[in-house]
C-alpha cells in the first residue's frame, strides 16, 4: 500500500524576484539533502517500504520541509531516478567524435565505473527499478536514454565507417559496457567474492577500468594490415 499522502504541499512564497533568487541556494540544498537521503532509503526498503517520515528523519529536516518541495514518496523516488539518469551524461561525453576511440571509451569506461562506485546506492536503487519491470521509470526518463544512446551511437558508427574501429553494433557494444561497468556496484557482494576480499577498494575499481579496457579495445581497434 501506497502511504498516506493527503498532507497538502506548501505554495512558493509570492515576493519579488531577488526574493526568489535569494532563496535558490537552500532550496538546491535541501532538495539535495533530501534525495540523498531517499535514494539510501529507497534502495535497502524500495518505494513500498519507505515512509516520508524516514526521509525527513534522515535527511535533517522537518516532515513539512520535505513536503514543501516533494508532494509525494513517489515524487521524490521519480526525482532520484531522473536525477541519476542525468548524471550518466557526463560520463557519456567523453564519446565524442573530436576524439580517438580508444582513448575516448578507456575515459568512458572509467567514468562509468568511478561513478558507480561514488553513487552504489542510486547505481542499486535504479537496478531494482529495472528488475521490477521498471514501472516506475518516467516516460521522460526513457526518452533521455534513447535520445543520448542514439547520438553516441552515431559516433561509434562514424568511427567505423571512418575505419578507426571495427564494426561494431553501437547499442550492443553499450549495453555490454554499461553491464560490466555497473556490475560491481550492483552486485558488490558477488564481485568480493570472486575477487576474495571483504569490500570493494579504489584499487579494484581501477584494475577493473583496465581490464574492461584492454579486453574491449583489443577486440574493437583495428590493427595495420
Amino acid at each position: 500500500m501506497a502511504e498516506d499522502l493527503n498532507a497538502p504541499r506548501a505554495s512558493a512564497e509570492k515576493g519579488h524576484p531577488s526574493q526568489a533568487a535569494s532563496d535558490e541556494p537552500i532550496r538546491a540544498r535541501n532538495v539535495l539533502k533530501i534525495l540523498t537521503a531517499a535514494v539510501e532509503i529507497f534502495s535497502r526498503k524500495g518505494l513500498d517500504g519507505a515512509r516520508i517520515v524516514e526521509i525527513a528523519k534522515a535527511s535533517g529536516l522537518p516532515k513539512g520541509n520535505v513536503y514543501y518541495y516533494f508532494s509525494s514518496k513517489e515524487e521524490i523516488y521519480n526525482a532520484a531516478i531522473d536525477r541519476l539518469i542525468h548524471s550518466w551524461d557526463d560520463a557519456f561525453r567523453h564519446i565524442s567524435a573530436d576524439r580517438e576511440p580508444g582513448e575516448a571509451i578507456e575515459a568512458y569506461i572509467r567514468a562509468k565505473l568511478d561513478h558507480a562506485r561514488e553513487n552504489a546506492a542510486e547505481t542499486r536503487l535504479f537496478a531494482n527499478e529495472i528488475l521490477q519491470g521498471a514501472v516506475h521509470l518516467s516516460i521522460e526518463a526513457r526518452d533521455h536514454m534513447r535520445t543520448v544512446t542514439s547520438e553516441k551511437a552515431r559516433v561509434i558508427d562514424a568511427w567505423a565507417a571512418a575505419g578507426k574501429i571495427e564494426k561494431v553494433d553501437a547499442r550492443h557494444l553499450f549495453i555490454l559496457l554499461w553491464s560490466a561497468t555497473q556490475f560491481y556496484a550492483e552486485f558488490e557482494a558477488l564481485a568480493c567474492d570472486a575477487l576474495h576480499v571483504s569490500q570493494l577498494k579504489v584499487a579494484d575499481y581501477n584494475l577493473a577500468a583496465k581490464t574492461i579496457t584492454e579486453t574491449v579495445l583489443r577486440g574493437l581497434l583495428t590493427r595495420p594490415s
